[in-house]
């Protein structure tokens, strides 16, 4: 994988399958007048395949007060340059939540990071059964991770955030154990219509042009997945666009 040092989300990553295409690409990239397109500014790393998670954190006092796990549907990178729905979902308790949340600790620590807010990525090789460090960030996921954490947990991780900031006190979180998850799409549609979707577990509708989005919320995990599941196979016949994944940002 070819990545941009500073770009977000999937624009302008590429991946290759061959040294030769590796040497053809910085060859091209070094061509570019831009300073910052060239190949100093990208990062080559090995792709892994496998399962895609997510750990948000708020931190205080370089610890870790609150971290919500997530699990990616399909990985970013396969929804940016192939299209379909995007899917993340909290999940169960779990020898493998147990680990990211002790990995993510482990990682915050070592990255010296004081209080605030991250989001950092995982991959669990379908080779070998291990968590693979992605990346990580000082800030909340976007693609509305926050709003899923907070229908599971009535967490706001922007206004817990903020409230570090200012108060400068350790928080007393009292999460609730619940489950959420989010289907979203570029749409066809410039306004799409999701009333057809009526589910009761149905918690926030997004509100975007050319998007379709939907958050569901409920005590069950088996319930999130079942309607996330469905939602997947309704919204390819409903909804779904496919644009060409930027190779910079607009």
């Amino acid at each position: 994988m070819l990545k941009p040092r500073s770009d977000v989300s999937a624009i302008g990553i590429r991946k290759l399958e061959t040294a030769d295409e590796v040497w053809a690409t910085i060859e091209e990239l070094n061509k570019r007048e831009v300073l910052r397109e060239r190949a100093s500014y990208h990062v080559l790393a090995r792709f892994i395949p496998g399962e895609v998670f997510h750990v948000d954190s708020l931190i205080y006092d370089s610890r870790v007060v609150f971290a919500g796990v997530n699990k990616y549907g399909r990985p970013p990178l396969q929804v940016a340059h192939g299209g379909g729905a995007y899917i993340s979902q909290t999940i169960p308790d779990s020898a493998d939540k147990k680990n990211l949340l002790d990995i993510n600790r482990r990682l915050i620590k070592a990255m010296r990071m004081q209080t605030g807010a991250t989001h950092a990525e995982f991959i669990k090789s379908e080779t070998d059964g291990d968590f693979y460090f992605l990346e990580i960030a000082s800030r909340v996921g976007g693609a509305y991770i926050a709003d899923v954490l907070e229908a599971s947990s009535g967490i706001n991780l922007w206004r817990e955030w903020a409230k570090l900031e200012v108060a400068h006190a350790r928080p007393r979180l009292r999460p609730r154990k619940e489950h959420a998850g989010i289907i979203l799409s570029l749409a066809k549609q410039e306004y799409p219509d999701t009333s057809a979707y009526d589910d009761s577990e149905i918690v926030y509708r997004v509100k975007k042009k050319h998007h379709a989005g939907l958050i569901v919320r409920s005590k069950s995990h088996e319930r999130v997945s079942e309607l996330l599941d469905d939602y997947g196979r309704r919204f390819e016949n409903d909804f779904i666009a496919v644009l060409p994944p930027l190779e910079r940002p607009e």
